[in-house]
């Protein structure tokens, strides 16, 4: 196909999982005088990995695309945003609520069903409701694997399928120059808002205001994702917690700077909601630091800033640093 049409510089494969002997004919045309430009578009990387095939090794870059940030919405909506999450597909379709209750069923289907990834899909439809209550907190495995009724060596593989998938992520723990002692268990995300809400059980029993905090939180979680996915230079993201309890939401470290930021479910900020970001700062001075909460006024106390969550998240854009304007 490529060589009957010369004149078509870019190629496009999607899905490239799916038949990953692909690749090696995509390796051969690299490595004639052929000068197509490909772009290889994928939504797991578990059957490349495990299929022993050609990856392209010095001759591909890797980049990975997110849901949408508010930046790129015009019409942006917090709590929109909280309610359904950023997926393109979501947003915009007619009705995006049934769409993102959909979604989990289609990758059921889809990825793990049609691909024999699982032998128990039930079990995993379990396991998929039960770590939506790890979403923004530390993972702890074993706990998961009894609430999905499954043992503890299955359930970190369902997380390793999670991970697979691009459905999920983790957090490691911020320790370079640690002066204070600090866990040792990573933090796991949802890859967005509106699917961690689809997955949390609703119903009498389940309070409808327990998952806004964690649902903001994963929302700034994926946004400092995407920005450090879509800048130049090396940025990661991780979380801070002392073994003392002291806790920050998210610490960005790289070319690009040292931020350190702390996510509060409030409309009102106090002081004692400032102490974790005071006990960062007396061990890291380089770093800038913010309290993002649910108000509409910035505020200056004992020389922490508050933001609005809503300003900060429409003023992140890729290769600016993050808190510029302030």
């Amino acid at each position: 196909m490529i060589a009957a049409e010369p004149d078509r510089g870019d190629v496009v494969i999607d899905e490239v999982q799916r038949v990953p002997e692909l690749l090696t004919v995509v390796h051969a045309v690299l490595e004639s005088p052929d000068t197509r430009r490909f772009a290889l578009t994928g939504s797991s990387a578990r059957k490349l990995r495990r299929g022993g095939v050609d990856l392209l090794g010095g001759r591909a870059f890797y980049r990975t695309m997110h849901p949408f940030m508010a930046a790129e919405t015009p019409d942006f909506s917090l709590d929109l945003a909280l309610a359904i999450g950023l997926l393109p597909l979501v947003t915009r379709a007619p009705d995006p609520e049934e769409m993102l209750h959909a979604y989990a069923g289609l990758y059921l289907e889809q990825e793990v069903q049609a691909e024999g990834i699982v032998r128990d899909v039930g079990a995993f439809a379990r396991f998929l409701e039960a770590v939506s209550f790890s979403h923004g907190a530390q993972l702890n495995v074993a706990s998961v694997a009894r609430e999905c009724e499954v043992p503890r060596r299955t359930a970190s593989g369902y997380v390793a399928i999670l991970e697979d998938l691009l459905l999920a992520f983790r957090l490691p723990v911020f320790r370079r120059r640690a002066r204070r002692k600090t866990v040792v268990h990573d933090k796991l995300y949802l890859f967005d808002a509106g699917v961690f809400r689809a997955l949390r059980p609703t119903g009498p029993l389940d309070s409808r205001a327990e998952p806004e905090g964690p649902a903001l939180e994963g929302l700034v979680a994926q946004h400092l994702r995407a920005w450090a996915a879509y800048s130049e230079g090396t940025s990661r993201l991780f979380f801070w917690r002392t073994r003392g309890g002291s806790e920050i939401d998210f610490v960005v470290y790289g070319e690009a700077g040292f931020w350190a930021f702390e996510v509060k479910n409030s409309r009102t900020v106090h002081r004692t909601d400032l102490r974790a970001l005071r006990a960062f700062l007396a061990d890291y001075p380089e770093a800038q630091a913010a309290l993002l909460y649910r108000g509409a006024r910035r505020l200056l106390i004992d020389d922490v800033l508050c933001l609005p969550v809503d300003e900060f998240l429409r003023g992140i854009v890729p290769n600016r640093p993050l808190l510029e304007s302030v």
